[in-house]
């Protein structure tokens, strides 16, 4: 088994945080990880991504041709990477943000509206987290469990304790509206 990963999206949007919590899901479930983050000097505003390899075996290399799986945050992100998509690959994008579906047919799309779970949760800055439960339940590349367990020790070692029930939230809602969105797929 090897899924690849880009994550993509404003920086800002938590994009880099959210591959990096996956990766560290993945670890604490015995995978071979890599985490290969990649941003503008904008930083905020400008545009980020991140690619996450997980695997079972020895991982050549942290750079990936043909993702298994995007996450894009805005239609940028959305136009650039959906032609690298692997054919029968995944598309979690934001669908508060992004007008449109992916435009190839071999490819599943999951539209989730990420900006508009967080505002209900009352936190906008949990976006990324909302979209990385929806990419675990459809990936189903790590138990949910283990995303919520990375992304308690991240707050912790960040001093951001009390950000961690808003994010179990966002994973939780994320995860639950792709489970709405693929039914018994």
């Amino acid at each position: 088994m090897e899924l690849g990963v880009i994550f993509a999206g404003f920086g800002g949007q938590g994009i880099l945080l959210a591959g990096k919590v996956l990766a560290r899901a993945g670890m604490d479930q015995g995978l071979e990880v890599t985490w290969l983050p990649s941003y503008g000097p904008e930083m905020r505003g400008g545009t980020a991504n991140c690619t996450v390899v997980l695997a079972d075996q020895p991982i050549g290399s942290p750079i990936v041709d043909a993702p298994r799986a995007l996450v894009a945050m805005n239609l940028p992100s959305l136009d650039r990477f959906e032609p690298r998509v692997a054919a029968e690959g995944l598309i979690v994008y934001n669908g508060s943000l992004i007008p449109r579906d992916p435009k190839r047919e071999d490819v599943q799309g999951i539209p989730v509206p990420v900006n508009d779970i967080a505002r209900e949760l009352g936190n906008a800055r949990v976006i990324n987290m909302v979209a990385l439960g929806a990419l675990v339940r459809a990936s189903g590349v790590v138990p949910l469990e283990a995303v919520v367990a990375a992304m308690a020790r991240e707050m912790r070692e960040r001093g951001r304790d009390r950000l961690i029930e808003i994010n179990r939230q966002a994973l939780e809602r994320g995860f639950n509206e792709a489970e709405k969105l693929l039914g018994d797929r």
